[in-house]
């Protein structure tokens, strides 16, 4: 006999959605971690799939334990709360001190954007000649 058997069938499928959709997630933010070209662009996915990853395997942790345990089990909120906090300043951080050494090395942030990204970028773009010559 098993802790197991006394789960309903529906919380075990609604725990299963959110843990694969976590998991998902997070897969995906690691596979744009390895196929952006650029630091500043590698740094936005992972982040986002951290943030969203986390938040669906935390909920189907606490349905899980709830039903488990009949009653209400929340202190998976205080992770959440932490990793939706920690990770986005752990992105600006990261994203302000390669900013701060590329300008100290004295290399163009926008350089290494492709050139439609990089004409939006720039902020002396705004006085060119709309004719074409």
């Amino acid at each position: 006999m098993s802790v197991f058997d006394g789960l309903p069938v529906w919380i075990a499928v609604i725990v299963a959605i959110c843990l694969v959709a976590g998991a998902a997630i997070t897969f995906v933010g690691t596979v744009g971690l390895a196929r952006f070209p650029t630091f500043y662009q590698r740094i936005h996915a992972p982040t986002l799939g951290t943030s969203f990853g986390a938040f669906f395997v935390i909920v189907g942790s606490m349905v899980f334990f709830t039903a488990l345990e009949a009653r209400p089990v929340i202190h998976e909120v205080l992770i959440l709360v932490f990793v939706l906090i920690t990770t986005p300043v752990t992105l600006m951080l990261l994203a302000r001190a390669a900013l701060y050494r590329d300008r100290a090395e004295g290399n163009d942030v926008g350089a290494d954007m492709p050139a439609a990204e990089n004409r939006s970028a720039r902020s002396d773009v705004g006085d060119t000649d709309q004719t074409g010559l």
